[in-house]
């Protein structure tokens, strides 16, 4: 059986929530089980927002929080370097072999004793400008999160592309769901920003394929003298 825990780590208005259904409804549409928990306090803005997914081969019966992730996404560079996160450390709960994909331009904000403690885990540390991608490709920031759904798919392959547009066409074509008010809204704004439904499809796919293709894996052993123990690179 193969199982994907999955924890979504970032701030609230970077669309956690619809990332989070769009990767499940993907899965779906693979032909995988999937469930899709939200958690977030208070609903605004910059607040610490988490989502969780999972994803199977076989029936699932967990539900909530996950606490031992497989991959955990940070979406703001903020839940490492200021703690806005529901998790401490961001990595609290990561398997062993796990997967982390941090949203960040540069330096990642990890400091050595963490880096350490992921080598020991066996992790692999990967980033993505994920941001920067939206910008550039869909010129919006609330596309962000399709950058680091990207991002993960040029990781691990969970996923189809093929699924993940037939999923965002679900999501912002119509189909219901249950969402907050906020999540609501943002993804109204996102859809607003687009004439027709194609384009905004298209846009969002052409977000996660650059993405994909952009995301870049760290070395998390200690640098050489005049090294990068942030990044992994070397002086």
């Amino acid at each position: 059986m193969k199982r994907s825990l999955i924890r979504m780590s970032g701030l609230g208005g970077q669309g956690l929530v619809t990332a989070a259904h769009i990767l499940g409804t993907a899965a779906t549409k693979d032909g995988l089980v999937s469930t899709v928990n939200p958690f977030f306090g208070a609903e605004k803005r910059l607040a610490p927002a988490e989502s969780y997914v999972r994803i199977s081969t076989e029936p699932i019966h967990q539900r909530g929080e996950v606490l031992f992730p497989n991959i955990i996404m940070i979406f703001h560079p903020h839940v490492i370097t200021l703690g806005k996160c529901y998790t401490m450390p961001f990595f609290d709960g990561l398997q062993p072999e796990g997967i982390i994909i941090v949203n960040a331009e540069g330096e990642l904000g990890i400091g050595r004793e963490d880096l350490d403690k992921l080598a020991a885990l066996g992790a692999r540390l990967y980033s993505i400008p994920a941001t920067a991608v939206a910008v550039e490709v869909a010129e919006t920031e609330l596309a962000t999160n399709m950058a680091m759904l990207g991002a993960l798919i040029g990781v691990t392959r969970i996923v189809t592309f093929a699924s993940l547009r037939e999923a965002v066409l679900e999501r912002f074509g119509g189909a219901k769901f249950v969402a907050s008010g906020t999540t609501a809204a943002l993804d109204n704004v996102l859809a607003a920003k687009f004439t027709k439904m194609a384009q905004l499809v298209d846009k969002n796919m052409a977000v996660m394929e650059a993405a994909a293709e952009a995301v870049q894996e760290h070395s998390l052993a200690a640098p050489r003298k005049g090294g990068c123990h942030v990044c992994g690179r070397q002086g």
